[in-house]
């Protein structure tokens, strides 16, 4: 009789077990897929991060970086893994809300397969001209290239990328008309600025402070609704006469869609302790990243809004990727 029971104790424990997400169980690894090649600023912000939140679970978080079409393969390698928060995506802007705005083949749903935790970090934009440009503010270069239509040339990391978006974004609302030159990657399109090739770019702040602070290129004024702490008296383009321009690059944390609730309130409150750390924030700082939190529905929010304001303005450009 005692065994019997005995048994049925055993085969109860292991049926809850089963049941239990493998994040709340506290066995096995964690996955935090980043999408992109090792060394870029999303996977260092994912290692930075992941053993914080190792020391909080008591677990391994691994960075696990899963490449390919533009982030797609690691991004639907998340969205159709078990929902038991064993594996979390390291998303960032692009993948999540600039990418669905641009195709409608992607093989995920950034909204509809994916469960918001927290937004973990933003690298702020910054408008930048050559010294050549006869323009000191934003409202001066607006006037500039009014009287000069079609005169300018802006350089991007590439068709469809943020800030070839971005900077569409300061046409629509500006009505301004310049011309795009597209590169492959910021670095060389960098350079061509600096040479005075082109005349024009949205950048990312940290990229951009060392030819803004020796002189090589003007910054006209941030792309965030909030002035940046690296350049405190450089106003914001918002605050320079374009209401509610802003165009960043976030980073943040999703689960697949089913995970249970118990499982992303977990995670949330670790994030939430892990960010708030004066270590962390430090170390992103110390590469571009203002560290940011959100709630989960502070970032499905917001992501749904980047994804109609994204999906706008390649629907007014035409874009198209190749």
């Amino acid at each position: 009789m005692l065994s019997t029971l005995r048994c049925a104790l055993f085969g109860a424990v292991i049926a809850i077990l089963s049941n239990t997400p493998a994040l709340a169980q506290g066995t096995g690894p964690v996955r935090l897929v980043v999408p992109f090649a090792a060394g870029g600023p999303t996977d260092i912000a994912a290692r930075v991060i992941a053993p914080f939140l190792g020391q909080a679970y008591k677990r391994s978080f691994i960075v696990e970086n899963k490449l390919g079409a533009t982030g797609a393969i690691g991004t639907e390698h998340v969205a159709k893994s078990a929902p038991d928060g064993s594996t979390i995506l390291f998303g960032t802007s692009s993948i999540m809300a600039a990418s669905p705005a641009l195709s409608t083949k992607l093989p995920y749903d950034s909204v509809k397969d994916f469960a918001p935790v927290s937004l973990v970090a933003v690298i702020e934009n910054v408008l930048v001209v050559h010294p050549s440009v006869p323009a000191n503010n934003v409202q001066e270069f607006i006037a500039y290239a009014k009287a000069n239509p079609d005169k300018l040339a802006y350089g991007s990391s590439g068709i469809g990328s943020t800030y070839h978006l971005g900077a569409e974004l300061f046409r629509n609302q500006t009505g301004i008309a310049y011309i795009h030159v597209p590169y492959k990657g910021q670095a060389p399109a960098a350079q061509d600025l600096f040479a005075g090739q082109i005349q024009v770019m949205f950048d990312a702040m940290n990229s951009a402070l060392p030819s803004i602070k020796s002189g090589k290129v003007k910054a006209l004024g941030v792309a965030s609704l909030k002035r940046s702490p690296d350049l405190p008296a450089l106003p914001t383009i918002a605050e320079q006469g374009v209401p509610g321009y802003e165009t960043n690059i976030w980073l943040a944390l999703f689960v697949p869609a089913a995970t249970p609730a118990a499982v992303i309130e977990r995670l949330h409150a670790e994030v939430g302790r892990v960010m708030a750390l004066p270590e962390v924030r430090e170390r992103l700082a110390v590469l571009g990243m203002q560290p940011v939190t959100s709630t989960p529905a502070e970032l499905a929010a917001h992501l749904k809004s980047d994804i109609a304001k994204w999906s706008k303005v390649v629907r007014d450009g035409g874009i198209k990727v190749e």
